[in-house]
């Protein structure tokens, strides 16, 4: 089972404008949509469409946590939260015009005894399961918080993907996580040094630094640009991202997160697992939602 950690699930508003936003003024939407958010829960969903089994972890809160379950459960996505008793989980809306706006709410406080009933959850994984760690720390919480979830594991056999950002990752780095997901402008600012999507030698330098302190797998997004992995056995493999209209960056990394843990169980290769990340992500990236199992698969044949 792949078990995603979402700390502060979401609803996403997404609305589209025919016109630049003008503050102070009356906008009016031409197309809007909601659907489950957060990076975790995002995982989930494309893991989903690829046909692997997910549960997705997190806390969620009053009537927005609720349709967040309805709305992962009615995609066959399992889910196993932590409902909190205060607040409601978060509405965050992505404006979309000749750029895109995200407007991202703070989500509900998490109290010590919510994290001990997560703790207890975590307590269940077992060795030959994968939890994926993914997204933001809220505010409230310790930027550690990531690395007790990891020593709550069990088995250390149990492989670990971390997505996020800032100390929150770093400190996830000595428990050497099976895959690291960064952007170039992440990789960026860890490492305190600006780094080009197009500079291949400074980017697999960076990867390196990364894997130096514990990662065993470094995959960094590099929009247009396509992806970089360098695996644990030093091995470098890259591609330009293939051409088509971008549409939507929102869920794009998430997806490209799914694509691989998808790709990596069903041939055990992290070359295959790197072109299926890439298929998701750029599938994701063409469409205004998540994309679908048929389309990545389709765009994985045409890359690959």
């Amino acid at each position: 089972m792949i078990y995603t950690l979402t700390l502060s699930p979401s609803i996403d508003y997404m609305v589209r404008l025919d016109h630049e936003l003008a503050v102070g003024r009356i906008n009016r939407i031409s197309e809007e949509s909601y659907t489950c958010g957060g990076k975790g829960v995002n995982v989930s969903q494309v893991l989903k469409s690829l046909d692997v089994d997910t549960t997705a972890l997190g806390f969620v809160a009053g009537f927005t946590g609720t349709e967040i379950e309805k709305g992962l459960n009615d995609k066959g996505v399992l889910t196993d939260f932590v409902h909190l008793k205060e607040g409601h989980s978060r509405i965050n809306i992505k404006v979309r015009t000749g750029e895109e706006t995200e407007l991202n709410a703070a989500g509900p406080v998490i109290p010590d005894s919510a994290m001990v009933e997560m703790f207890e959850k975590i307590r269940t994984i077992g060795k030959d399961d994968m939890l994926v760690i993914a997204g933001g720390v809220p505010q409230h919480m310790r930027d550690d918080i990531y690395t007790e979830f990891i020593e709550q594991l069990p088995y250390r056999e149990t492989k670990v993907v971390v997505d996020t950002t800032g100390e929150s990752f770093i400190n996830t780095l000595p428990y050497h996580p099976f895959l690291v997901k960064p952007n170039h402008e992440e990789l960026s600012q860890l490492l305190g040094e600006q780094i080009s999507p197009f500079d291949k030698e400074t980017l697999i330098r960076g990867a390196e630094k990364l894997r130096d302190k514990g990662a065993a797998n470094v995959l960094v997004s590099l929009a247009s640009q396509g992806a970089l992995l360098l695996t644990e056995d030093n091995r470098v493999i890259s591609r330009e991202a293939p051409s088509g209209n971008v549409r939507n960056s929102v869920g794009s990394g998430d997806s490209m997160v799914a694509g691989f843990i998808a790709g990596y169980l069903e041939s055990g290769s992290p070359e295959d697992a790197f072109f299926m990340g890439l298929a998701a992500g750029s599938a994701t990236a063409f469409m205004e939602g998540l994309a679908g199992g048929r389309e990545i698969r389709e765009l994985y044949r045409f890359i690959r």
